[in-house]
């Protein structure tokens, strides 16, 4: 059965949120409303919705002038069998000591690195992303340098691969935590499939809202984008330990700046930046007290 999509942008959370519930209400509804900032801070919020069925661009139309949102842009998506299509696309990604694959790909562990099974149809941080390979890079350059985590977490962790790779080469659990209950899902099960359940403790929380987040840590990964990194900003520092690191990402280039200057107003120092592709990387290490 064919899907369509229609998406538009428009400024401010309040309209685009009003816009997506506006959607919802249509006769013929679509199957699912997303609504999300663009990350480049323009305060753009874009709105999108698949049909199951072309959607009736006479009352999008009536949408959008009265959320005064541009003109939806509608579009065919053809039948794709997504889960192959991935495994197709996403050939094994290697990040120093660090060898990330999916399933399909099993007989290609080379046996001098950490390997790393991420199934396809997981596919966020599996990485091949510009941030996910970033902190996997910088976790591989910590360990070169001697750098032993003892108590680290990974705060918005998606499929947790980067707890894994701290877990991997460190003997202390680490913990992983996720805003969202089906991304813990997805964490813990691709710490089953690599034997690793008892190596990283998963929690569902929002930011460090949780009691085994309290810390102190000597390693914080936060991969997720600039405006969470900013708000958590305060309690990441606060319970990064002296002389502890944060890699975060999820910042594109131009971000970059603005991100360093936050944590670095909060007694952190910028030890390393990593662009790829868009995307930067910030390693960061708390003042010495």
């Amino acid at each position: 059965m064919p899907t369509w999509t229609a998406l538009t942008t428009l400024m401010g959370k309040g309209p685009a949120e009003t816009l997506g519930e506006a959607l919802e209400e249509l006769p013929d509804a679509p199957t699912g409303v997303g609504v999300f900032e663009v990350e480049d801070g323009s305060g753009l919020w874009e709105v999108g919705a698949y049909f199951t069925d072309q959607p009736d661009e006479i009352a999008l139309t009536l949408l959008t002038t009265a959320f005064g949102a541009k003109p939806f842009t509608v579009s065919e998506l053809p039948e794709t069998d997504w889960v192959a299509h991935v495994r197709r696309e996403l050939a094994p990604v290697e990040a120093g000591r660090f060898f990330v694959y999916g399933s399909h790909d099993a007989d290609k562990v080379p046996s001098d690195k950490h390997a790393l099974l991420i199934e396809a149809a997981m596919a966020f941080g599996t990485g091949h992303h510009g941030t996910t390979l970033g902190c996997l890079r910088a976790l591989d350059r910590l360990a070169d340098e001697g750098f032993v985590g003892k108590r680290v977490v990974d705060v918005g962790c998606g499929t947790a691969v980067l707890a894994m790779g701290a877990a991997v080469i460190w003997p202390d659990q680490v913990i992983a935590s996720d805003i969202d209950a089906q991304a813990v899902e997805v964490a813990e099960a691709n710490l089953a499939a690599n034997d690793m359940s008892a190596r990283v403790h998963v929690v569902e929380a929002a930011g460090f809202d949780h009691a085994d987040l309290d810390g102190p840590f000597d390693l914080i990964f936060a991969n997720i984008l600039k405006g969470p990194l900013v708000a958590i900003a305060p309690d990441l520092s606060a319970r990064l330990e002296s002389g502890g690191y944060a890699i975060l990402s999820g910042i594109l280039n131009e971000q970059a700046d603005d991100v360093a200057a936050v944590y670095t107003s909060l007694g952190n120092n910028v030890v390393q930046r990593d662009m790829i592709g868009d995307w930067t990387t910030l390693t960061l290490r708390k003042t010495m007290n």
